[in-house]
């Protein structure tokens, strides 16, 4: 269980030194440090010593690929199979209809779920919480710039990489959903080697 909350911590946060660890899972930094070298000897995690500024280097840790994988990819091997069986017996076109038509019923499933909410703000802790539900492990937050919603897990990540239009889709689904009234950019993005996937969202009377 201490193994899963450390991967998970890892996961949602990015790196962390073990001090920082240690004080979001109270437990003690010796503790914290044990748990590590074990997870690191699993080739689970990794780390990486950097300078900032004068003293000794600071150690961070964060999870290698072993250790992103332990967190689900839906049918990943099967759905890349399916993806290039289509392209290559039925065209991309054929593919993208598909795509369009999965986002039409992602539109209309979500939409039925946040009619019932009425400000932007619970518009997205719903929509959070439906893509957690997912598997996407979401979670919301606002600032002065407006809201950030995060996706710190891709279940179809195998998928996207090898087409774009799984990505396309799911953003033309956050903006229907939320409204004409907000700018929606994603401004961190799996596919492009960042951590997590983000999205900056703005009311356009800000």
């Amino acid at each position: 269980m201490k193994t899963n909350r450390f991967l998970m911590l890892l996961k949602t946060r990015g790196p962390l030194t073990a001090t920082e660890i240690a004080k979001e899972l109270n437990i003690t930094t010796e503790g914290a440090r044990l748990q590590l070298l074990k997870l690191t000897e699993e080739g689970l995690i990794q780390s990486v010593n950097e300078s900032k500024g004068v003293g000794r280097p600071t150690q961070y840790f964060s999870l290698t690929e072993l250790g992103n994988k332990g967190f689900p990819d839906t049918h990943a091997e099967l759905t890349v199979k399916l993806i290039q069986l289509m392209k290559e017996t039925l065209g991309e076109e054929a593919l993208q209809s598909v795509i369009s038509a999965g986002e039409e019923r992602a539109k209309q499933r979500y939409q039925q779920q946040l009619n019932q909410n009425h400000s932007l703000e619970e518009r997205i802790k719903t929509l959070a919480e439906i893509r957690s539900r997912e598997g996407y492990m979401a979670e919301y937050s606002k600032d002065d710039k407006g809201y950030l919603l995060v996706e710190n897990h891709c279940p179809i990540c195998a998928a996207a990489k090898i087409c774009q239009g799984f990505c396309t889709s799911e953003l033309n689904t956050f903006k229907f959903v939320l409204g004409n009234e907000v700018s929606i950019t994603r401004v961190n993005h799996i596919i492009a080697g960042d951590r997590r996937c983000a999205y900056r969202i703005v009311p356009l009377n800000y």
